[in-house]
């Protein structure tokens, strides 16, 4: 045999190892875009409905698409960042009746375990804590990959009354929902 053969076939060997390797191990994702991702409600007050959002959260998240199973997530919310309806209202989300953000400056999120459901679909099982209190949360998500990025969008319903939000008059269910629809849009980078 040649050695220009010889060495033809190691070059080969060499690539197709390299080639397998990148197949075989996807990127892990940690990094939160936070100008591409966002935290969103829905609720009703006094049966209208009220949009808003937090516009300023952080936090380490490890996801790899060849095993999602084993993904983690420790989010904090600045929840100063509360936007929804007016100034006025704003004001009064921020106060001891609500998320009385002076003495509770953020609320976080922790993911204990992660469940595969479909091709693309987690649920994932966490503890939302907020206002001093913890709770249990479920959140379906869908992933999908962006170019160089990994896109989440996920759904929960957070009870409000369980965490001590709009307490006295505010209590009162028929004015202001219990029920808060949650969307989460989180874009991590490599």
């Amino acid at each position: 045999m040649s050695k220009n053969y010889l060495m033809s076939i190691k070059w080969f060997a060499v690539m197709m190892t390299i080639a397998f390797a990148s197949t075989t191990y996807a990127v892990e994702y940690s990094s939160i875009d936070p100008s591409k991702s966002k935290i969103t409600f829905t609720s009703k007050l006094m049966g209208s409905k009220l949009s808003g959002g937090f516009g300023k959260f952080s936090g380490k998240v490890s996801f790899n698409p060849d095993q999602p199973e084993k993904a983690k997530a420790n989010l904090t919310i600045d929840i100063a960042s509360f936007n929804a309806g007016g100034d006025e209202l704003q004001e009064e989300a921020k106060g001891k009746d609500w998320f009385n953000t002076k003495t509770f400056p953020n609320a976080s999120f922790v993911s204990d375990s992660v469940k595969v459901v479909g091709s693309d679909g987690l649920e994932i099982h966490g503890a939302l804590t907020m206002k001093g209190k913890t709770v249990p949360v479920l959140i379906a998500a869908k992933y999908q990959p962006q170019g160089k990025q990994m896109v989440f969008d996920a759904t929960f319903q957070l009870l409000r009354l369980d965490f001590g939000l709009g307490v006295g008059n505010w209590a009162d269910t028929s004015a202001v929902a219990n029920e808060v629809p949650v969307k989460v849009h989180l874009v991590l980078n490599p």
